[in-house]
């Protein structure tokens, strides 16, 4: 069987239907703003190509006057479009918040990147 892939080559990612990925978003915003600045569209397009689905404008849009209104993102208009980026300290709670990822969730993506989806965490039969 072929494996499907994105428009742009990537394997596609099958959204998880038991786990609600929006509570990242945020999170996703800020990291990708710690690289440099973007407007929203471009936000959009790399949310997407990183979790294989696009967050809506009204999903976005929101999350975006959510961090400029707790002061953690800035934007500044360039013609048409709001190009955002981080506010003076913000790159530390960036770097807090990763640590915390990696707390939380390390232990799982390595034994889900050292085991595979072949390990027997997957084929036990539920209790």
């Amino acid at each position: 069987m072929k494996k499907r892939r994105t428009r742009r080559g990537r394997p596609h990612v099958e959204f998880p239907v038991c786990c609600d990925m929006r509570g990242m978003l945020s999170f996703q915003i800020l990291w990708l703003l710690s690289k440099g600045p973007m407007h929203g569209q471009e936000i959009a397009n790399e949310i997407a190509r990183r979790r294989g689905s696009r967050p809506a404008p009204g999903t976005i849009y929101p999350a975006l006057k959510n961090l400029r209104e707790k002061k953690l993102i800035e934007g500044h208009r360039q013609g048409r479009r709001i190009v955002y980026n981080l506010m003076e300290g913000t790159k530390q709670e960036v770097e807090k918040a990763c640590r915390y990822f990696c707390s939380a969730f390390g232990d799982i993506f390595q034994e889900y990147v050292v085991r595979g989806t072949k390990s027997s965490t997957f084929d036990r039969p539920a209790p």
